[in-house]
């Protein structure tokens, strides 16, 4: 009991280290967020404003149109999520549940794929849109994301452990095959779609390459183009950047807290395998 205590206290005091060392950087951005310009400045650091004020989010919303950059980057990662699960998640019900000529070697190519660094694929799909005439348009944004090879992948995994009878019964019922997907499916699968749809959502909130890449207008950057460009033209403004590092930071935050739980179901549920 003595040494189940001992083990027990230390592996709580190094979580708790561990904890502090990842929350304290976030506390003192959200703290310097709320300072005057240049009191973060002061020696030796402060951790706590002197006196509160909005002055810095006051100074993004209406000079900088913040607001304006973060609905742009909300609409991009919805629409990015929507789009995302309905085709990866046809596609995973396909390859996890017909039987049809080279379904195997297709699997394979796709898994193939994420082998390649997104990087290398980055300038033919540029080109390709440029074809289109789609850069510097949202869905120039989306397209290129909205099939993976992973969410592929995962889906696979998730409904293989669904039993085919059910399909099975619903046809005798007359269902045809999309709404055997729509009705049957998609409502069992509802553990991987949250997991998949806030990977989707975190990932396309939190990219700036390929924004940086397609947009050249800044009436429709996303937030961390938005942040980025910030930096660039009030580099010594730290509270000011530090404001707009929250306003990118919270949403997120306050997203995967919400769906903690089906996050980590879908997670364990994706992993097992026929």
């Amino acid at each position: 009991m003595k040494r189940r205590g001992i083990k027990s206290f230390t592996l709580t005091a190094a979580l708790a280290v561990v904890a502090l060392v990842v929350l304290i950087p976030f506390f003192w951005m959200i703290t310097t967020s709320f300072m005057k310009s240049g009191e973060s400045f002061a020696y030796p650091p402060v951790f706590w404003p002197k006196r509160f004020t909005l002055e810095q989010y006051t100074i993004l919303f209406k000079r900088l149109h913040f607001l304006r950059d973060f609905l742009n980057s909300f609409a991009v990662a919805s629409l990015m999520t929507i789009c995302s699960l309905f085709i990866n998640s046809l596609a995973g019900f396909a390859f996890a549940k017909y039987t049809f000529k080279g379904r195997k070697f297709i699997f394979t190519s796709f898994l193939a794929t994420m082998v390649i660094p997104a990087q290398v694929g980055m300038l033919p799909v540029f080109l390709i849109l440029r074809q289109l005439g789609m850069l510097n348009t949202y869905w120039g944004l989306i397209l290129p994301g909205a099939v993976s090879a992973f969410s592929i992948f995962f889906f696979r995994q998730y409904m293989s452990t669904i039993p085919t009878d059910l399909i099975d019964s619903a046809r005798i019922d007359g269902c045809g095959d999309f709404r055997i997907y729509w009705q049957i499916m998609l409502p069992l699968a509802r553990p991987a779609l949250v997991t998949l749809g806030i990977f989707t959502f975190l990932g396309t909130w939190n990219d700036f390459m390929w924004p940086l890449i397609v947009l050249n207008r800044d009436t429709m950057y996303t937030l961390p183009v938005a942040l980025a460009n910030l930096m660039g033209e009030h580099a010594p403004d730290t509270e000011l950047m530090m404001a707009g590092s929250v306003v990118t930071v919270i949403p997120i935050m306050i997203l995967f807290l919400a769906l903690q739980k089906s996050y980590m179901s879908g997670l364990i549920a994706g992993s097992l395998k026929e």
